[in-house]
């Protein structure tokens, strides 16, 4: 038996050994990474050179290599984006971030922006009343990403929550532990979608098409902004009862998940800083995914997995939908305290095609390290990983 076993072990410990470099690569990268751009003063990490020792050479390693230094590069970009701070990082400077990617990867990129008139013109209702107190205008930005050659076997969507600043609109956050001050991680989603395209658009992956969808806008007060108690009518025609402006970012998602459906997606991952619910819940260090469809799961979890982020499966519990009904209209925007993370989800749901294979990743935790005071980079090496495993 030894002799049919030795060519297992060694695949093994050579797969091992690639893993490794990998997780390797990325800890250096990421461990030297700091943001000094809104400091007087900058510091130049001391680590200058890593010799990396007896894992091996050849082009697999290098492969493991690049990949790692790639999806590094985009998470780097990711904290960027939610370290910087509102009145840096406006909805129009969130969608110039994303055409750069685009002109720098323009051989598998292509964009469209669209203003506040164009999604008018796409009734996206539930968009728009979010955004209508801001001074600075909503922009709802879509990325596709198409391999350099060959067909496409899969069409996927990945869609951020783009809260650029959240004061709450006329609900707006009050009290200990409300933390507006920190309400410039609520595009945090976002982040995660902008820094898997970056990293994509290095790799380029064959036979997979990805659409990156953001409605990036803010939610702000003023004598035209949504009050509660109004009446929205999203882009597949369903009107919403907005009993709390504070539960803003599912009213944007909802018209960027009809956008994306309609874009003929098979599969939808969407990412949120959606609730206090699902931090409660599960605290800072883990992200909580809704989905109905086990297949998708696995992908998903699988991916996380490797990627070393940690998610938590949880219930679509249906009956629970029976507090999110209104008088008024077709769905209120909000329901009981209790189960807000899964309610949140089941309001997402009904934006769905039914069709398509769709999971909701709440990452109100993990998007934020408290004891660095810096974003994470959270969501984007699991998206990264779940494109990869959908791609030749």
């Amino acid at each position: 038996m030894l002799p049919l076993f030795l060519p297992l072990l060694k695949d093994f410990l050579y797969n091992q050994s690639l893993a490794l470099l990998m997780q390797l690569r990325l800890g250096v990268m990421l461990g030297l990474f700091e943001d000094y751009r809104y400091r007087s003063e900058s510091k130049k990490p001391a680590l200058r050179m890593v010799d990396i020792i007896g894992l091996g050479t050849g082009p697999e390693f290098e492969k493991k290599f690049k990949y790692a230094r790639d999806v590094s590069s985009g998470i780097i970009f990711g904290r960027q984006l939610v370290n910087s701070p509102a009145n840096v990082l406006t909805p129009g400077a969130l969608a110039e971030q994303a055409s750069n990617i685009v002109s720098t990867y323009s051989d598998v990129f292509t964009a469209t922006i669209l203003n506040a008139e164009q999604c008018k013109d796409l009734k996206m209702g539930s968009y728009l009343g979010v955004a209508a107190a801001s001074a600075n205008p909503p922009h709802f930005i879509h990325l596709c990403y198409k391999p350099p050659s060959g067909p496409v076997n899969a069409k996927l969507a990945l869609v951020g929550k783009g809260l650029t600043f959240d004061s709450g609109g006329y609900n707006i956050k009050t009290g200990p532990g409300c933390s507006i001050e920190l309400m410039k991680f609520d595009m945090g989603g976002s982040a995660a979608v902008l820094g898997a395209a970056k990293a994509l658009g290095q790799i380029k992956p064959l036979g997979v098409e990805v659409h990156f969808i953001v409605a990036a806008c803010e939610n702000m007060i003023s004598g035209a902004g949504m009050r509660p108690g109004d009446i929205v009518t999203a882009s597949n025609g369903k009107t919403i009862e907005v009993n709390n402006t504070d539960a803003e970012g599912r009213l944007t998602l909802a018209d960027a998940l009809v956008y994306a459906c309609n874009q003929g997606v098979e599969k939808i991952v969407d990412l949120a800083t959606l609730t206090g619910a699902c931090r409660v819940a599960l605290g800072p260090s883990i992200a909580g995914a809704f989905t109905p469809s086990d297949d998708l799961a696995k992908e998903v979890f699988e991916a996380s997995e490797a990627s070393g982020e940690k998610l938590w499966r949880m219930p679509l519990e249906e009956s629970y939908w029976e507090s999110m009904k209104s008088g008024a209209a077709d769905m209120l925007n909000t329901g009981s305290r209790q189960g807000g993370a899964i309610t949140a989800a089941l309001f997402l749901k009904q934006f769905v095609d039914e069709k398509v294979q769709w999971m909701h990743i709440d990452m109100a935790g993990p998007v934020w390290n408290e004891k660095k005071r810096s974003a994470t980079g959270f969501g984007i090496a699991t998206l990264v990983e779940w494109v990869l495993k959908n791609a030749n």
